[in-house]
């Protein structure tokens, strides 16, 4: 089964869509925290797989940057973006490709992306182009086949999830882009705050589940387009 080239929303629940950026707001902060160490003002950015655009939203108001773009699959969830972004330099669109763009940028970020994507190989070239040299990609995902909750997640997310999942290892993530020319590091997203813990969650089980997964098991790629 193919990616849709364009989709409604993420979520076939509409409920559980408006409630994904408060959920992501942790991870993009300890994102933002681990990631960015420079000032942004000369900067343009990329945030690829956007959803409702949360967080370019927090990364402005933290680190104001020169402009930014946002691209995503789900035309509902740009709008969205757009009709929330208030003064930011922001432009979201709807769109799959980062190289169609066709402007380049000093830093790009996803979250929870890679896991969507059929072909990581097109991925990484297709995030080169986007890039000037020197330019950096991080994409957090926690999704993956060498995380111990996946089989559970991967039955619980398809039957939400508007498209199709796959089942990507580490290896092969980081393979992809060294394949494209990328310095590849990796660290842990070693979520730095407190999480709720929802008894009975479908997501973890046990609370040794959440603690290892937000300490061991999603982490950060660091994708450097070489010089």
């Amino acid at each position: 089964m193919q990616r849709p080239s364009i989709i409604r929303t993420w979520n076939r629940k509409e409920a559980d869509e408006e409630a994904m950026g408060a959920a992501h707001a942790p991870i993009w902060r300890r994102m933002i925290d681990v990631s960015i160490h420079e000032d942004l003002r000369a900067s343009t950015l990329l945030d690829y797989g956007c959803n409702q655009g949360g967080f370019l939203r927090m990364l402005y108001d933290r680190h104001p940057f020169k402009a930014a773009v946002g691209i995503d699959i789900a035309r509902e969830s740009v709008d969205r973006a757009e009709l929330l972004k208030g003064h930011r330099p922001i432009d979201y669109r709807v769109g799959e490709s980062a190289a169609a763009l066709g402007r380049t940028f000093d830093f790009a970020f996803s979250h929870e992306v890679l896991y969507l994507l059929p072909d990581l190989a097109a991925h990484a070239t297709d995030m080169k182009a986007a890039l000037k040299p020197g330019g950096t990609y991080v994409a957090a995902m926690g999704c993956h086949k060498d995380s111990a909750v996946w089989p559970r997640w991967r039955k619980v997310i398809a039957e939400t999830s508007s498209i199709p999942l796959y089942d990507h290892s580490l290896d092969a993530v980081a393979k992809a882009f060294s394949d494209a020319g990328f310095h590849v590091g990796v660290r842990p997203l070693d979520l730095d705050a407190f999480m709720p813990v929802t008894v009975g969650s479908e997501y973890f089980p046990k609370v040794v589940d959440q603690l290892r997964y937000y300490s061991q098991e999603k982490v950060l790629f660091r994708f450097v387009r070489a010089p």
